[in-house]
């Protein structure tokens, strides 16, 4: 594929994308290019606080409560798991169990398991496990198959 950058002094910022066929890897450009920054509020202690989704390593519910991980902070949130997914389906997010959903942007490095389990090392060095539920999708959606979490 073929692209072309070039700086503009002055004038909005456009991107065009030019394709003979919708192919996959022109799909992932433009959902690329779809993509917003979502925006949470989340309760540290006392104080309610903006958070960015592209700060979240993880969110996991914990007792029925949720919380985002980042990597310097945790964050309760006033949302429950399957809302989130709604919420983060356009974002690179996606469902690894039944209590976590995770920034694939964030993983440094995976780790098949035996069982099916593949073991995530998030930029942080925390280490999250997808189960063999969901290992058959994650592993569809890494080759740019599937649909977003």
């Amino acid at each position: 594929m073929k692209y072309t950058t070039r700086q503009i002094t002055e004038g909005e910022d456009e991107v065009i994308v030019q394709y003979r066929n919708m192919t996959p890897e022109v799909q992932r450009i433009i959902s690329l290019l779809n993509r917003e920054q979502t925006k949470l509020t989340g309760w540290r202690e006392k104080d309610l606080t903006v958070i960015e989704s592209n700060e979240i390593l993880y969110i996991e519910s914990v007792d029925g409560k949720t919380f985002a991980y980042t990597e310097q902070d945790v964050l309760k949130l006033d949302y429950q798991l399957s809302q989130l997914e709604q919420i983060l389906k356009t974002i690179n997010f996606f469902r690894c169990s039944k209590s976590v959903i995770l920034n694939i942007d964030k993983v440094k490095s995976l780790k098949s398991l035996p069982s099916n389990r593949i073991d995530a090392t998030m930029c942080n060095g925390e280490h999250i496990m997808i189960a063999r539920t969901y290992a058959s999708d994650f592993r569809k959606r890494l080759r740019g198959g599937g649909e977003h979490a």
